[in-house]
């Protein structure tokens, strides 16, 4: 359940500044999910080539993403494919099958899985892995770093087709 403090407290908690290893990866995508729910954040962008390694499967994340749900919410994801999320994060399958009417998943095949960006970006804040096979990379709340970073995303966005659909009707 997300904690009682102040959201000026949340955002103090957020990494400005280089990260390193897998674990501190994590952390910072915890993090971020947490404070998206105590600041309300109403806007989301995920990317990532197979979201593999993102801690989407830990009760405490979707904990965090059931806080954040709430009308006029909206949360995109950009994958080259959703095998992992499919096979290693149920509870995020789970949660997003409730919450589907908040979450866009689009396919992006345009894009070599190599040179896939991995990142998370909010109107308030991201985080961006420079390097994903060391989980290596930066985050912050400059307005550059959001807006050069959006302005990617929106080009991966316009290259994609909705892909991983919710439920899946079958006759």
């Amino acid at each position: 359940m997300p904690t009682t403090e102040s959201p000026a407290a949340a955002a103090s908690q957020l990494l400005e500044g280089a990260f390193s290893g897998s674990t501190e990866f994590a952390q910072v995508v915890r993090d971020a999910l947490a404070c998206a729910a105590q600041e309300g954040w109403s806007e989301m962008v995920w990317i990532d080539a197979t979201f593999e390694d993102w801690p989407l499967r830990e009760r405490a994340v979707v904990e965090s993403l059931q806080a954040w749900a709430r009308s006029g919410r909206k949360l995109v994801i950009l994958a080259k494919n959703y095998d992992s999320i499919v096979r290693y994060h149920a509870r995020f399958v789970r949660w997003r099958m409730t919450w589907s009417h908040l979450v866009e998943c689009r396919v992006c095949r345009g894009v070599d899985a190599s040179e896939f960006p991995s990142a998370l970006w909010s109107p308030h804040w991201v985080m961006r892995r420079l390097d994903v096979v060391r989980s290596t990379g930066t985050a912050g709340r400059e307005a550059q770093r959001r807006v050069f970073l959006q302005e990617e995303l929106a080009e991966c966005k316009r290259q994609s087709i909705p892909g991983f659909p919710a439920t899946t009707l079958g006759l």
